[in-house]
């Protein structure tokens, strides 16, 4: 029996790299299978919190493409975004039954100790109900280092502590974490399992994986150190395919597994 059947409380990430086409328009069929994915979940009992990217580039691409430049324009387009990506997760999950409800975030929210607990009672009364918090950084607002988390991977990480997660499940466009980087040495090897983050993880760690992405493995490894240390594992796999979900749940070894650290 793998540790995920054993979860019943999952937040799952997913990146902009992974939702969008390399064009930055969506990629409606990969989205689909998501969320079609996580309905399944849903209905074998598990509750999901999905934190999702792909606001900016759902912005983009309603106003016809137009590439932001400055901070204004970016935020701009995440304000449009955002409406558009709730609209079709609604319609997505709304088909299998489920219902979704927004919630975004910026980090003052959670470094107050009086929203931070207001935050948590929305998400266990949502859970409670049934429905599928998606989540998002409140980009239109988050300027600065008290306002931003610094990327949805961190985000993630912080959205499972506040949720009480068993674990969290960062979908990239990576297969996990390797000993050195596999864009520039084909010989590299996947780490299946972490322990402990070293600091030679961390230094070897690079920027963001692609242009649509704003974390790369840097910001995994600080998501996976900030969510182990509060006792909730966290996977990294590939979602090219969300179907490799399955795998994982019927306890097949895929991706990088960070392992809560012994006492």
């Amino acid at each position: 029996m793998s540790m995920l059947e054993n979860s019943r409380r999952l937040v799952v990430k997913v990146g902009s790299s992974t939702l969008t086409h390399a064009t930055g328009a969506l990629n409606l069929r990969r989205i689909g299978s998501l969320v079609r994915v996580l309905s399944d979940f849903k209905n074998a009992g598990k509750e999901i919190v999905l934190v999702s990217s792909g606001a900016v580039s759902a912005g983009v691409a309603k106003v016809g493409g137009i590439h932001p430049e400055t901070v204004a324009e970016k935020q701009a387009m995440a304000a449009i975004g955002q409406s558009e990506l709730m609209k079709l997760y609604d319609q997505l999950f709304s088909a299998y039954g489920h219902t979704v409800a927004q919630i975004l975030l910026t980090r003052d929210v959670l470094d107050n100790p009086h929203r931070r607990e207001l935050a948590e009672n929305t998400f266990e009364s949502l859970l409670a109900r049934g429905c599928v918090p998606v989540v998002n950084e409140n980009d239109p607002v988050s300027t600065d280092e008290l306002t931003k988390f610094g990327g949805n991977d961190i985000l993630s990480a912080y959205v499972a502590t506040v949720c009480h997660a068993d674990v969290l499940i960062n979908l990239s466009d990576v297969e996990g974490l390797y000993d050195s980087d596999p864009r520039k040495n084909p010989e590299a090897k996947l780490i299946s399992r972490v322990d402990a983050i070293t600091e030679e993880m961390l230094s070897a760690a690079g920027g963001a994986g692609t242009s649509r992405g704003t974390g790369g493995m840097i910001a995994k490894l600080t998501a996976a150190d900030i969510s182990t240390g509060e006792g909730i594992p966290m996977f990294i796999m590939n979602g090219h395919d969300p179907e490799i979900l399955y795998r994982l749940m019927d306890g097949e070894k895929v991706g990088t597994y960070f392992a809560v650290e012994k006492k």
